[in-house]
């Protein structure tokens, strides 16, 4: 068997990587986690699989995980630090090992009071930084938070998130450098629409040589429609929506094919970004246009490693 994960093998040979995301149903229904698995299946690397995103209850991502694992896909746990505590989560760490799920991405979540169970408690135990060097710790040193010794290896391949829009601006790098010395090994970023943004961004990471340290995956999300771009600019935290792509959104007479359209032109000059390794797909609701994106983007087929 060849050591490390799928993504990771496709990452350290210095291929351009794809990931996608799959939200699983609020429901029990196996089924409907299997069809997004098919649609991602031939497009993408690996297959991100989300922790109650939105703070919205949802089949738990390591089921959905498994699922996908089952059909021969490569999976992403997410875990989010809102809504367990560092037993519970060190415990589905070694879970999904056990079951075969090497990637696992790091993150905060968002609050509960944007979900629909706002009065729940969030837990906040640890944070994700915090949760980075407990993954890094069960792997490297084979120990858990407490001290004691872990039975057994525990081969992760460490995910963060960034986001490189928010503000103070200066400071994202500084975070960006705290989540590497934590024990992130890959990052997937928040949405890029505002490529001058993201692209200085970059320079400021590869002036620290910081992309010499970590995969840098940029996030791109499809728009569907002009209502959702403007939903996007005005009330999406930490995603920056230029206006004139919501003005061609909005004069646009096939608003899909035109988001399409916009998210080639985005990957186009991603491809081409010193420090960029790849690019990660959150095309939410809207799995079936992944594959027409990846295609059209001159990233198809995919590489076997």
């Amino acid at each position: 068997m060849k050591a490390g994960t799928k993504l990771e093998r496709i990452l350290a040979s210095g291929k351009f990587a794809v990931t996608a995301e799959a939200g699983p149903p609020k429901g029990t229904s196996a089924e409907a986690m299997r069809k997004k698995g098919e649609l991602l299946r031939h497009c993408c690397d690996a297959v991100n699989v989300t922790d109650n995103q939105t703070a919205i209850v949802r089949m738990s991502s390591l089921a959905g995980c498994l699922l996908l694992k089952q059909q021969g896909i490569e999976p992403v746990m997410q875990m989010v630090v809102r809504d367990r505590n560092r037993l519970a989560l060190q415990g589905d760490v070694l879970g999904a090992v056990a079951l075969g799920i090497g990637n696992i991405l790091c993150l905060s979540g968002d609050h509960q009071k944007f979900g629909n169970h706002p009065g729940a408690k969030g837990v906040f135990d640890i944070d994700s930084i915090q949760l980075l060097q407990t993954l890094r710790m069960m792997r490297d040193e084979h120990k858990f938070i407490s001290g004691e010794d872990i039975s057994g290896e525990v081969p992760v391949f460490i995910g963060a998130a960034a986001n490189p829009f928010a503000d103070p601006f200066e400071y994202r790098v500084h975070r960006l450098a705290k989540k590497l010395k934590a024990g992130a090994d890959f990052i997937q970023t928040q949405a890029v629409y505002d490529v001058p943004r993201f692209a200085r961004w970059m320079e400021m990471l590869t002036e620290r040589g910081l992309d010499k340290q970590v995969h840098i995956l940029a996030g791109v999300i499809p728009i569907r429609s002009a209502g959702m771009a403007r939903y996007m600019r005005d009330y999406v935290p930490g995603v920056n929506v230029p206006d004139e792509i919501v003005t061609r959104m909005e004069k646009s007479e096939s608003p899909k094919e035109e988001g399409v359209k916009i998210i080639l032109e985005i990957i186009e000059q991603l491809k081409d970004m010193p420090g960029v390794h790849g690019i990660h797909i959150m095309a939410v609701g809207w799995e079936d246009i992944v594959p027409d994106v990846v295609a059209k983007s001159g990233l198809m087929p995919r590489p076997v490693v």
